[in-house]
């Protein structure tokens, strides 16, 4: 099993399978967008199962795809498909903002995924398209909706906490768990390379940070309950249940109230860097070594070993990416 210096175990990779999106959140890429890889420095999917397969012979379970938009990589439920049969990986996860899920839903299922997380920052249709800079909510919906058909459970909702833009919507966002078996999940927003105006009509990015605190006082008047639970994809999220309805109620606080000493995962980026972690630029180039066939399993070690204690968000920002080049 991987443990990295400080004891924790390593058992989830969040693999980045593209930087690119269809969509340009505020908080997620610059103004001015950013310059797309070259297609020869994306990691090919059968380079991704190569680490894949190290991972998971040292004990990895969880595999969660990310990007960038992960759906817009051309024959990604093939990749589903060739991930699902790898010995040891219990766990196929998703996270997506959904433009596309109406049609993809039913068959990454059929290919092995398990559970898919959505973004959905706001309910309001101008809104939506205003944060992400021109997306269309009622494919986002539809998406949701086809992934919830389709056996895609627990859903999850993950919507970032803006105050000045969304904070007026938490109480409507939350009450999705009431009507539907649906985990809506509110996220701090993370200062990484987003600190840039956003635009007109929308606050200075340091006068958005929603604290977690804050988050629970306009989540109060719905009675939620805390919830204890320990299982895959349970993930770092504190959760709640307002008593009788069919879905939960999260909050994951990346600065306020840290989870570091419980962090189990490593992220290998959509250009074959394994990151030990999200906050901190350390990063092993694993995508050279196998393309000069040399083997994977020293840079897992040493990606494990390099994993730091902890970051502070508040005092260091990483600096060589912006979320979407990561992986979230």
């Amino acid at each position: 099993m991987l443990v990295d210096p400080l004891g924790r175990k390593i058992t989830y990779l969040r693999i980045s399978v593209t930087d690119r999106c269809n969509l340009r959140c505020v908080y997620c890429m610059p103004p001015a967008g950013i310059t797309w890889q070259p297609h020869k420095a994306i990691m090919r999917f059968e380079e991704i199962l190569e680490v894949v397969k190290a991972c998971a012979s040292e004990g990895i379970t969880e595999i969660r795809l990310t990007g960038g938009e992960p759906l817009v990589r051309q024959d990604l439920v093939q990749f589903v498909r060739m991930l699902s049969v790898v010995p040891g990986i219990q766990d196929i996860s998703l996270t997506t903002n959904g433009l596309l899920l109406d049609r993809l839903a039913a068959p990454l299922v059929d290919a092995g995924l398990k559970r898919v997380n959505v973004s959905l920052d706001t309910l309001q249709p101008e809104k939506y398209s205003r944060i992400t800079r021109g997306g269309s909510f009622d494919k986002a919906w539809k998406g949701l909706e086809a992934a919830d058909q389709a056996g895609l459970a627990p859903l999850k909702i993950n919507a970032v906490a803006l105050k000045g833009i969304n904070d007026g919507e938490i109480l409507a966002l939350a009450r999705l768990s009431l009507e539907h078996p649906w985990h809506v999940r509110f996220i701090e927003l993370m200062p990484i390379r987003n600190q840039l105006p956003w635009g007109e009509g929308f606050p200075a990015p340091e006068e958005c940070y929603l604290s977690v605190r804050e988050i629970q006082d306009l989540l109060q008047p719905l009675g939620a309950q805390p919830v204890s639970r320990e299982s895959i994809g349970s993930g770092p999220a504190q959760q709640y249940r307002v008593p009788g309805a069919p879905g939960e109620i999260g909050i994951i606080s990346a600065l306020g109230e840290k989870f570091c000493e419980s962090c189990n995962r490593l992220r290998l980026t959509a250009d074959g860097f394994l990151r030990p972690c999200l906050m901190n630029d350390g990063e092993v180039n694993v995508l050279g070594a196998i393309r000069r066939g040399e083997p994977v399993l020293p840079l897992l070690y040493q990606a494990v070993r390099n994993k730091p204690r902890g970051y502070d968000l508040f005092n260091a920002h990483p600096g060589n990416r912006c979320m979407t080049q990561i992986g979230g």
